[in-house]
């Protein structure tokens, strides 16, 4: 027998309140409690958790905010990775009994429950960062937070979440200023032009936004902007504080951002002022070295300014608690904690300037709020207006614990987003925990340098985005997004991705399919027959693939070049599939099997459908209408048979286009008009149906047509093709070209003379 009591005196800390163990009883369990006014430090772990509550009373809360009571005789218990707090609400301590054991499998079934990854009943507010109006949005913007965001807004939607996106333009910035002098107009003029073509662009993408504020055109922004930074001085954790600065040597203009580049004092990188891009550490323009002004040749003259600053390394813990609320890549808390090396981080909130919004303090004139700071109000102010829009209560100035908030942004960005703007929001609303997850990627480059818009080293949005074009560059753009790396995009490589991938793998099989479903079963989809081992492992492979793509679409582990990579998957495995099941297909004795073939490659494609339709939206509503289905609106949970009876009209569906410029088809080989007479007289086809631009499989060739025409190539030209090449290697003229490359002149001489003699029919 085992007894243990509960002894104050033994009790340590742990997990932010006092604990002691408990020994022999072959779980981990131990004594714990909490203070009147304490709880337990948030967290989650593999291991299933049961609490038994002895005395006193508080709350359990749980992921979203969720709170249940703890009193006594309350027994609780927590699946692996439920995040979850014990809190005391009482006068008196809050004691309780704690069990905790691992189980492989019971962890392995709750880190991949969908359930368990879901955002129940809160909104979910998607930010794709706010984009600068100082240019249009070029193929490096499209690849990383509008896509990515987009992306995940769809699926989330799908999966039942009420999820939007949010966007807008970042019109104070000083780049706009730098952007309206080269233009010859104001800056008001010059946000509000670059506003409205990067609004088009995203149209032209296919990124329908739920918001879209223009922060200088926003009637309540300003007053709200305003209140929110007030709120922020009366925390008391700012204060104008004199530091050195840069100014130019000539004309004494302040410098930050576009006014200045300089050695980054963290890397040593050249970088514009206050951020670097390379390493993603902030810095005050002082300590630059070897600063250099872009209005003047003269080295910049340093001076004290007198700005609101903020001691941004006192807020350190406040910044880690923050990144284990919420997801927090390695990337980012891995910025916070090399910042928060530094002895002293004291950021400049204002700068001298005329464009942006002056504090209502009348301490700093002269001075706007920078804009960085003011985009942490930006947020909450889109969620104002949608909700506004919605009749929905929300507020910027009183944020719900029940917001959930999503931010995607490039990594140049990081410092903002995951650290100065938790800290600003504990400073504006103390009583609020925002719970906020963080999608980062890194530069996208274009044929190997950084896009730049200086030296039009850019493919812009407009210039490749069309209705034919939007899904293969969504689709390559999701294949080659920098996640994590820097990636490239390549002209040639993408041309051969459309080409090779979406053309020649993907459309080839949904029309070849397409013909098969019009030869064999009128234009419907059959009913499974019989099932072989072949078959049932298709369908099993086909599960994986879904259940993968879920994954790769979901908020844990959000990568769509791994949603990508399985969409093409779900194509490969089953050409492969229908290559083998192709052999039979012919062959009356396994009609039964053939049926059930077919209704697999047909779930293949509706799985397609479905699983693409975050990625490429336009894709996957056309292949859904051909199949007979409703655009894809729900996530599915298992792969689905097309219901029997349903009409499909792929063979001659085109969801792919071949880039512009594309060199026009080859004239017709010489050898065509031969070929096709041998493969309409085996396939019994009609004189007037011209099939020199179809595949064997496409004009549902079996395999015993197919050996019949394997069998005259060889007899008239000595050319041994394989029943691989037959069947997948092309079209009818394509075929005929790699003939007359194998086959002897003279003898392809002397047959192409006698077709043209006897020829009578079309091709």
């Amino acid at each position: 027998m085992i007894i243990a009591s509960y002894d104050a005196d033994v009790l340590e800390q742990a997990f932010g309140i006092d604990m002691s163990g408990v020994d022999g009883l072959g779980t981990g369990a131990g004594w714990g409690r909490v203070a009147p006014g304490r709880s337990a430090d948030r967290h989650q772990h593999d291991e299933t958790e049961l609490f038994v509550i002895v005395s006193g009373r508080g709350e359990f809360v749980t992921d979203g905010g969720a709170r249940h009571a703890a009193e006594p005789g309350t027994v609780v218990l927590f699946e692996p990775f439920e995040t979850h707090v014990l809190a005391n609400t009482g006068p008196e301590d809050l004691v309780f009994f704690t069990q905790y054991w691992r189980d492989g499998e019971r962890a392995a079934a709750s880190a991949a429950n969908p359930a368990r990854k879901g955002f129940g009943e809160r909104p979910v507010f998607v930010f794709s960062t706010p984009p600068t109006p100082n240019g249009d949005l070029h193929l490096g913007h499209l690849s990383g937070p509008y896509l990515g965001a987009d992306a995940f807004t769809r699926f989330q939607r799908m999966t039942g979440a009420e999820a939007y996106h949010l966007t807008g333009s970042d019109d104070y910035q000083s780049y706009v200023v730098g952007a309206a002098r080269k233009d010859g107009r104001t800056p008001a003029e010059t946000a509000a032009h670059y506003s409205a073509e990067i609004a088009e662009t995203l149209r032209l993408m296919d990124i329908p936004l739920d918001q879209y504020t223009v922060t200088d055109q926003d009637a309540d922004y300003r007053e709200g902007l305003q209140d929110f930074f007030s709120r922020v001085v009366d925390s008391g954790q700012i204060a104008v504080t004199a530091r050195d600065a840069l100014y130019d040597a000539e004309s004494g203009a302040y410098l930050y951002e576009v006014d200045v580049k300089g050695g980054c004092p963290g890397c040593g990188a050249t970088t514009s002022g206050n951020i670097c891009e390379e390493c993603g550490e902030p810095n005050t323009v002082a300590d630059l070295t070897d600063p250099v002004s872009a209005h003047s040749t003269a080295a910049p003259r340093r001076a004290p300014a007198a700005r609101w600053t903020l001691p941004l390394h006192t807020f350190a813990a406040d910044v880690r608690a923050h990144h284990r609320l919420g997801r927090a890549p390695a990337r980012l808390r891995e910025l916070a904690d090399r910042l928060f090396r530094r002895p002293a981080l004291d950021i400049p909130v204002t700068h001298p300037s005329a464009w942006g919004v002056e504090p209502q303090e009348n301490a700093t004139e002269g001075q706007v709020i920078w804009v960085w700071p003011e985009m942490s109000y930006g947020f909450l102010h889109g969620i104002q207006s949608l909700g506004a829009r919605l009749g929905r209560g929300w507020r910027a100035a009183d944020p719900a614990q029940d917001w959930k908030i999503v931010h995607f942004f490039g990594y140049d960005n990081s410092f903002y987003h995951a650290v100065l703007y938790p800290v600003l929001y504990k400073l504006a609303f103390p009583g609020w925990t925002p719970d906020i997850d963080y999608h980062v990627n890194e530069f996208y480059l274009l044929e190997g340098s950084k896009f730049s818009t200086s030296r039009r080293h850019a493919v812009w949005g407009k210039e490749i985005l069309s209705p034919d074009t939007v899904d293969s560059v969504r689709y390559f753009l999701a294949a080659t997004r920098p996640e994590g790396l820097r990636t490239d995009f390549r002209r040639a490589a993408y041309e051969a991705t459309l080409d090779d991938t979406l053309i020649g793998t993907w459309q080839q099989w949904l029309n070849d399919l397409g013909a098969r479903v019009a030869k064999h079963h009128d234009g419907h989809a059959p009913d499974a027959g019989n099932w072989t081992p072949e078959h049932s492992a298709f369908l099993a492979r086909l599960g994986t693939r879904l259940t993968a793509v879920t994954g790769a679409l979901g908020n844990d582990a959000f990568s769509l070049n791994q949603a990508a990579a399985e969409l093409d998957g779900i194509v490969r495995d089953t050409v492969r599939f229908a290559r083998g099941e192709g052999l039979l297909a012919d062959t009356e004795a396994w009609a039964a099997e053939n049926r059930t073939a077919i209704a697999l490659e047909l779930a293949a494609a509706r799985l397609l459908a479905h699983a693409a339709a975050p990625v490429m939206p336009r894709f996957a509503d056309r292949l859904a209408a051909v199949l007979g289905l409703e655009a894809p609106r729900t996530w599915p949970r298992t792969v689905e048979l097309l219901t029997p009876g349903t009409a499909v009209t792929l063979a001659d569906a085109v969801f792919f286009r071949p880039a512009a410029g594309d060199p026009a088809p080859p004239a017709e080989n010489a050898l065509t008009p031969w070929l096709t007479g041998i493969v309409r007289t085996a396939l019994r086809l009609e004189e007037g149906e011209r099939i020199a631009g179809r595949t064997l499989t496409q004009l549902a060739a079996g395999s015993l047509q197919a050996v019949t025409v394997q069998y005259q190539i060889l007899d008239a030209l000595d050319v041994d093709l394989s029943m691989d090449e037959l069947l997948h290697g092309g079209t009818l003229d394509e075929l005929a070209a790699l003939i007359a490359e194998r086959a002897d002149e003279t003898s392809v001489t002397a047959l192409t003379a006698l077709t043209a003699l006897t020829e009578g029919g079309t091709r």
